[in-house]
């Protein structure tokens, strides 16, 4: 049984230019109201970004016709009855009510149909969660609720508004990353319905997969809200290499957080909480976030019970080499652009360069190398992971490992390594100025050379040609 209908005072900031297209349509009879996402987000304190209205009681050409006054204005797609406004500023999207039929299998099965002159609760009713089905007035000023979705956002749930959300397999992914973007818990009903979904999962493209992942990997504040979502809706199992983790031990002593999947729980949290988050691209984020997801894959392979420092416990030697080739076949099944794909296995598979040297400190040309072996990923990257990865084991903060982070975190910037690994000092036309005619043996002079750099023998393109010269290369 949904909630009634409850109004209640709100105020939403609406750009000047929306607002005059609101009037326009206002003028001629046209009923607007905010829906979905720029509600939601305004509630939750948010400056919405993404602004949809949706036009009651006027045809679609009429529509169309009245915003053109603003600027360019599209009749996206028909059956969908979308205008997209095109303002000297920003883009809005226009919609009149409409309902759903479901006609065939997958996410785009359906026959949809415009009413402009449809009961706004039964629009809204199409709509996938009740979050995303608050109406705001803009006239009156107040935020119109017919499902209990400002109730939902307060406690912290993701709910279904009808049994017809089960008809659109995606929604179960959708659950997944609205729960991280907004630290919800998934209402166990809903959870339900997502596991009777689970046959529909082999009918949704891989960029639809892979474009509720990378709203995830991007927008999440509570990553972990999003993975336990996907364990409570049973899809996890589409994704082994993450499912895997549960119930996975470590050794508590080491991780008295609980098993792997706890871990990675704790860690996710702690990259998006760290202070560098907020000035992270969006693919930063994905490389990050997901490099964090899947730095500990690889225990599943090398999870054992056996003696280490006096005593039995759970241990996974090598573990960090084996996460590199999970990653991949992970990322890959769920669509992953290849350019993040590379970056992530470098930086899974280098997670605990530090831990190399418990008793000592890392030298510049092992720094150096460790740029270079990690590129086209980044030691900053890196030490973020790295990072993340010890900030995830509450109440177990190590201040050594800290300390140790930190004298990272300064080293590389005075090695000039944070970004990028050493560029190559000598090339092959500093060997053709010098008089060397190119051949064969260039290749192996540039790269004995480049080896010398890393080593700090020399650091200029003078000091390299002495280096040459002294080895009678020249």
């Amino acid at each position: 049984m949904t909630p009634h209908q409850t109004e209640t005072p709100f105020k939403i900031r609406i750009p000047r230019e929306l607002k005059e297209a609101i009037a326009l349509l206002d003028k001629i009879g046209g009923n607007c109201f905010l829906v979905g996402g720029c509600v939601r987000d305004a509630l939750l304190g948010n400056e919405p970004s993404d602004f949809d209205v949706e036009v009651y009681g006027l045809k679609i050409e009429v529509i169309v016709e009245t915003l053109r006054k603003m600027g360019r204005a599209d009749l996206v797609g028909r059956s969908f009855a979308v205008i997209k406004l095109w303002t000297q500023k920003t883009a809005f999207d226009f919609t009149v009510p409409r309902t759903e039929c479901k006609s065939g299998t997958g996410h785009r099965g359906f026959e949809v149909k415009a009413d402009t002159n449809l009961d706004p609760k039964i629009a809204l009713k199409r709509r996938d969660f009740t979050i995303n089905a608050l109406q705001y007035d803009p006239q009156k000023g107040v935020v119109i609720d017919y499902f209990g979705g400002r109730d939902d956002l307060k406690k912290g749930v993701l709910r279904h508004i009808s049994e017809a959300f089960s008809e659109d397999p995606l929604r179960a992914l959708r659950a997944f990353q609205f729960a991280g973007r907004f630290g919800l818990l998934l209402h166990p009903s809903t959870a339900k319905l997502c596991r009777d979904m689970k046959r529909e999962y082999s009918s949704l493209a891989i960029e639809r997969v892979w474009g509720e992942w990378c709203k995830w990997s991007t927008k999440s504040i509570f990553p972990s809200k999003g993975l336990i979502a996907l364990k409570d809706s049973g899809w996890i199992s589409f994704f082994p290499e993450i499912n895997s983790l549960v119930r996975l031990p470590q050794d508590p002593e080491w991780h008295p957080e609980g098993d792997v999947f706890i871990h990675t729980l704790h860690c996710l949290d702690a990259v998006v909480d760290s202070s560098e988050w907020q000035d992270c691209t969006d693919h930063q984020r994905s490389i990050l976030i997901l490099s964090v997801l899947c730095h500990d894959l690889g225990k599943i392979r090398c999870t054992r019970f056996a003696e280490k420092r006096g005593k039995l416990r759970w241990i996974s030697p090598g573990h960090d080499r084996e996460s590199g080739g999970l990653s991949e076949s992970f990322l890959t099944r769920i669509g992953t652009p290849l350019g993040i794909q590379e970056k992530v296995r470098k930086l899974v598979e280098n997670h605990h360069y530090l831990n190399s040297f418990p008793d000592s400190t890392p030298s510049d040309a092992s720094l150096r190398r460790l740029a270079r072996r990690i590129n086209p990923a980044t030691t900053e990257e890196l030490r973020q992971v790295m990072q993340a990865d010890h900030r995830g084991r509450p109440p177990l903060i190590s201040e050594t490992q800290e300390k140790r982070l930190a004298e990272f975190k300064a080293r590389i910037a005075e090695l000039k390594l944070k970004d990028s690994a050493p560029k190559a000092l000598l090339l092959g036309r500093h060997l053709i100025e010098y008089g060397r005619k190119p051949g064969p043996n260039f290749k192996s002079i540039l790269d004995r050379a480049y080896e010398a750099q890393l080593d700090g023998v020399f650091n200029d393109v003078g000091g390299a040609l002495d280096w040459v010269r002294s080895r009678s290369l020249l």
